[in-house]
């Protein structure tokens, strides 16, 4: 499936569904990126979670067109089924492992879901474990996309509002977060998770 075809069925999805405006943005970076650079602090990114998992997080504030909103966030995953599929780097907190969203058998198929990627070269997964303390990316979540031609944006989420940027200085800022995050941060289980007590894997466990 092609860039626009798949922009063009998103964007009839959010508009049924009746979205924020800025929520098609989302879309629309994440079809065009090369390359997605993402740091999470409390839950796995929209890109990776599961159905159940999706409803969840939606659920906890809204029902309202509950089915709808979360046909669109998974609809959102088909940009891995292009013919050049985007590469996505997803450092992501110990802490988000631990947040029971949608109970102990949502979370359980969550993490199962997280570790089916191992081993996959244009998805990659790293633990930023509790050990690590004060670390440089405390001030909270966001994406960063890389395109082939374009400059890179910066991508961060308030309540009820999105902020993409391209200022290079925000950009090279939170490209060293990334950098400086993943070189802390563990794979999701190892060569053998079993054995070595991969910190996903140990997530899974409990």
């Amino acid at each position: 499936m092609g860039t626009e075809g798949l922009l063009s069925r998103l964007v009839t999805l959010v508009m049924r569904s009746q979205l924020p405006a800025w929520f098609q943005q989302v879309a629309e970076l994440e079809a065009r990126a090369v390359e997605i650079c993402t740091f999470q602090t409390h839950m796995v990114h929209g890109l990776l979670q599961t159905g159940a998992y999706v409803r969840a997080v939606l659920g906890s504030r809204d029902q309202h067109d509950l089915d709808d909103r979360t046909a669109v966030r998974l609809a959102r995953q088909r940009i891995f089924e292009k013919t050049e599929p985007p590469v996505l780097w997803m450092v992501i907190s110990e802490a988000a492992l631990y947040q029971e969203i949608g109970g102990p058998t949502t979370m359980r198929g969550q993490l199962a879901h997280l570790l089916s990627f191992d081993g996959n070269p244009r998805i990659n997964i790293q633990v930023l474990p509790f050990s690590t303390g004060a670390h440089a990316g405390l001030q909270g979540s966001f994406n960063l996309y890389r395109f082939a031609s374009d400059p890179d944006i910066v991508y961060t989420e308030g309540y009820g509002s999105g902020h993409p940027t391209a200022n290079p200085n925000t950009v090279k800022d939170c490209s060293l977060i990334i950098f400086s995050a993943a070189a802390l941060s563990q794979g999701p289980g190892g060569a053998d998770p079993t054995r070595d007590g991969g910190t996903l894997w140990r997530a899974t466990r409990s």
